[in-house]
């Protein structure tokens, strides 16, 4: 018996969820054979990629999907969670989409109406540029049901990994999470909302347009002397760290090539790195 339409004159019964999805029920009739069963579709929050950092949630998420559909990011470790489930990468990279938006979406509501659980599995967390609200409204909207699970996201992860804290009584009293992208793909300009002092500023996916952040940033009037901090590899065995300044991480940057992604770091908390740092040396500390 093929499923209903959501457009059909049916109804959804509330009560009918479950862990898996939920049942569209025939006005009426509550007998097994008028069900039709819906899937479910998990946003799981990976983190940065190591594996001791998902939640438990996330973890038990991960081992019941019939589906996993996971991004560029995610660590061949958490993928090699669940060995049984199906896994469809639909990643993106700097101007290389494996798919578009618009298909992933799609892409989670028809595997839904198949019945089966999907784990859309992203980078850091779901709801922080990772378009987790986006793929919500398509898949509620479609009748589907949709639960997001946090994951650490990348600002937290490596503030933890590095030793460098977003806030601090002496240096930040607010912390900003910035993309270095708009969702037209050209690069954020807003620079003015980023010379507060007592600030530290995260910058997601900006290193390919470090140049033109920097500038950006100095013209605006922001100091040069401002403390800047490049991370790549967040949390990974071959983590980089680039410790400069506003006016000189440009230069540091052109001569270290650090890879993406990274994750960049602005405001007075930087410095804390070498003194928080002292007796490590398990951090590759690139100032080349």
């Amino acid at each position: 018996m093929p499923m209903p339409s959501i457009n059909s004159p049916v109804y959804q019964d509330v009560s009918a969820f479950d862990d898996i999805g939920y049942t569209f029920y025939r006005h009426g009739a509550k007998d097994d054979k008028f069900r039709a069963k819906i899937g479910k579709v998990y946003l799981v929050g990976a983190g940065t990629g190591d594996p001791e950092l998902l939640t438990i949630k996330a973890y038990k998420a991960i081992l019941k999907a019939d589906v996993i559909c996971y991004d560029n990011l995610v660590s061949d470790e958490i993928l090699a969670l669940n060995t049984t489930a199906e896994k469809i990468y639909v990643g993106k990279k700097c101007h290389k989409h494996s798919m578009s938006q618009q298909d992933i979406n799609g892409l989670l509501v028809t595997l839904a109406q198949q019945g089966k659980t999907i784990v859309r599995l992203k980078s850091g967390d779901p709801f922080i540029f990772g378009r987790g609200g986006e793929e919500m409204q398509t898949v509620i909207s479609a009748g589907v049901a949709c639960e997001s699970i946090a994951g650490i996201t990348t600002a937290l992860a490596v503030a933890n990994s590095v030793n460098i804290p977003l806030t601090h009584r002496d240096h930040a009293q607010s912390v900003k999470f910035v993309t270095g992208f708009l969702k037209t793909d050209t690069p954020n300009e807003q620079f003015a909302e980023l010379l507060t002092d007592n600030q530290t500023v995260v910058f997601y996916m900006g290193l390919n347009t470090l140049p033109n952040l920097t500038q950006g940033l100095l013209q605006a009037g922001k100091s040069a002397d401002t403390p800047f901090a490049i991370i790549a590899n967040v949390s990974r065995p071959n983590e980089q760290v680039l410790i400069g300044e506003l006016g000189t991480i440009q230069d540091l940057q052109a001569k270290a090539q650090l890879p993406s992604p990274a994750v960049m770091i602005m405001g007075d908390v930087v410095p804390l790195y070498h003194e928080l740092n002292g007796n490590k040396q398990t951090y590759q500390d690139v100032l080349a």
